[in-house]
């Protein structure tokens, strides 16, 4: 029997997500991408156990790259910027609006100047030039006022220092890889699914819970 995805490879493994068969390839390649793998998965199990060299290779590739935009930060401060870059994750543009790292940059950044006009005693909101980055921001704020809600003692400061180093990275990121591609994104999404920011370190599969 022919694997449904591709239609050419012959359907080896048993797919939880689909309740088909498919071939290797597509499972490894498709994995978290195009299919929604139950945590139960096997496959996936073993594959974050035991990932392949060219996954390796490429998580090594993605730590160090984000590593100059956090490596100032403290252990508070990584679990903030975890938490905004999973919002980020979870951002859904409204009609046919893509989100790039462009958007991204300057979402954190008008949200960090917000904060730090803030944190000088004056309330004024900063806007984005685009409204995907506006959105966006509005979201960033909203998390913001979650975590105070359920008792998170961050400041306006610290908040801000965690947006800048996102902005940053997106920035970086977007100057090595011009043409528009998310490159940045499609780094956060790779570590946040890989479940590794930092070396030897693993992020909860959920959200991590700021330490207040």
């Amino acid at each position: 029997m022919k694997c449904p995805l591709c239609g050419t490879r012959r359907a080896r493994r048993a797919c939880p997500a689909l309740n088909k068969d498919i071939c290797p390839v597509c499972c490894g390649t498709k994995r978290l991408t195009e299919i929604a793998c139950p945590p139960t998965c096997g496959y996936l199990a073993t594959a974050r156990e035991h990932p392949a060299a060219v996954v390796r290779r490429q998580q090594e590739h993605d730590v160090a790259a984000l590593m100059p935009s956090i490596q100032a930060l403290t252990e508070r401060q990584y679990q903030l910027f975890f938490l905004f870059q999973t919002a980020i994750a979870r951002h859904k543009p409204e009609g046919f609006a893509r989100l790039v790292d462009d958007d991204v940059a300057e979402a954190a950044e008008v949200t960090a100047k917000t904060l730090e006009t803030a944190a000088r005693g004056v309330i004024y909101e900063h806007q984005a030039q685009t409204v995907t980055a506006q959105r966006l921001a509005i979201d960033l704020k909203a998390l913001m006022a979650e975590i105070r809600q359920q008792g998170g003692k961050v400041s306006d400061r610290e908040a801000a220092i965690v947006l800048r180093a996102i902005e940053k990275g997106a920035r970086e990121m977007r100057r090595v890889a011009p043409g528009g591609d998310p490159a940045y994104l499609s780094l956060m999404t790779r570590l946040l699914q890989q479940g590794s920011g930092r070396p030897e370190e693993e992020l909860p599969a959920e959200t991590p819970r700021l330490i207040v």
